[in-house]
């Protein structure tokens, strides 16, 4: 069973509301160290990652931001925009939508041009996570298909969920994205985001990515959970033992 202090260290403690404000990534900022440790990384708006940056500064706690988020329509120049406002701001994660709706209805060239151009804006300092919103692929074999093209475009993460659709992350969609890491000639991670509220819950996929992948799958460089409420829940938890 993954322990609490673990769970806080895989966690991409986020907020992506309409009505965030820089008090409220303020406060993400200061709950991020906590006392089980930090978490990986906080995930923001693009305009908040400069504040974010600052606050974080000398933590060791990442700043991710998203972008092409959450409709996944935005197209590429949009895209590159968000993601140099990112990078110059101080962002050192990039969280994107892949293009799904375009991508299912069969122009897959839409979003692996997409990946890659945001992969390269990224350069080699810049993880790159791709969301693909599995609720939306209808099927384990898209979300593998999915996958495997935001694998050979450049992805470094690939992600469940956006969180905004009404099928988020699912143990189902994210064994069909771990079998594929499994296959693949390069090390890529795992973030699962979407609807995560309960230790129970993130220690789903935990234990899930371990058997398939190992043990040594679980740290920050490989896994990440993605979820606003989840920090609350495992120090909940962890002030009841």
């Amino acid at each position: 069973m993954t322990d609490l202090g673990t769970l806080v260290s895989l966690l991409d403690f986020t907020s992506l509301g309409d009505d965030d404000t820089e008090a409220t990534v303020d406060d993400l900022c200061r709950r991020a160290s906590t006392p089980l440790g930090p978490v990986a990384a906080v995930c923001v708006w693009p305009r908040f990652v400069a504040r974010c940056a600052e606050n974080l500064d000398g933590t060791g706690i990442a700043v991710a931001a998203v972008a092409n988020f959450p409709s996944g329509d935005d197209g590429v120049e949009v895209a590159l925009l968000e993601t140099e406002k990112v990078i110059q701001s101080g962002g050192t994660e990039v969280d994107l939508v892949m293009p799904y709706r375009a991508w299912l209805a069969g122009e897959r060239d839409v979003a692996l041009d997409m990946i890659a151009a945001v992969r390269a804006a990224c350069g080699s300092s810049v993880v790159l996570k791709v969301i693909l919103e599995t609720g939306a692929m209808g099927g384990a074999d898209r979300v593998r298909d999915a996958t495997r093209d935001a694998i050979e475009a450049g992805a470094d993460f690939v992600k469940t969920s956006t969180g905004k659709i009404a099928v988020n992350a699912t143990p189902e969609a994210a064994r069909a994205m771990l079998e594929v890491i499994a296959e693949s000639d390069r090390p890529v991670g795992f973030k699962a985001s979407g609807g995560i509220r309960t230790v129970a819950q993130a220690r789903d996929y935990t234990e899930l990515a371990a058997v398939i992948m190992g043990p040594v799958f679980l740290a920050p460089a490989t896994f990440r959970l993605g979820a606003s409420s989840l920090l609350d829940a495992i120090l909940r938890e962890s002030q009841a033992d």
